[in-house]
């Protein structure tokens, strides 16, 4: 591992530290699983989804403008968005939410710290 790899897991190390200094455990039921056991065919089935690529891209806001506005834009223009300040970014796949996170940087380098995921049940209300 290089001395720059080294640093950067030592840095995210430090942030997921930090993170579990302000963790408090809740109390769960015990989870029991009373499935049966998936055959191989829907074994061989889910495999092939596995590997189907999506798109993941956060979206920061949005805005409208009008074409002449838009071929006005050069280096340094600034775009006002629909958002405020410190308000959480959408996780989108393929188009569709499916989480709320908030900008993270790491060695110069961007991440994103999932806040909120949207229940499978509220993706399929919005999918009709």
């Amino acid at each position: 591992m290089s001395q720059t790899d080294q640093q950067m897991a030592d840095d995210w190390a430090t942030a997921l530290a930090e993170q579990q200094d302000n963790v408090q455990q809740a109390p769960l039921e015990e989870l029991t699983d009373d499935t049966s056991p998936i055959s191989d065919d829907e074994r061989r089935k889910l495999d092939t989804i596995m590997d189907i690529p999506v798109t993941i891209s956060m979206e920061v806001g949005r805005t409208q403008i009008s074409i002449r506005n838009l071929l006005q834009l050069n280096q340094g223009s600034v775009v006002e968005l629909d958002r405020i300040a410190g308000e959480s970014l959408d996780v989108m796949v393929n188009g569709t939410l499916i989480a709320h996170g908030e900008v993270v940087v790491v060695n110069d380098k961007f991440g994103i710290r999932l806040t909120d995921v949207i229940s499978q049940t509220e993706r399929i209300k919005k999918l009709r």
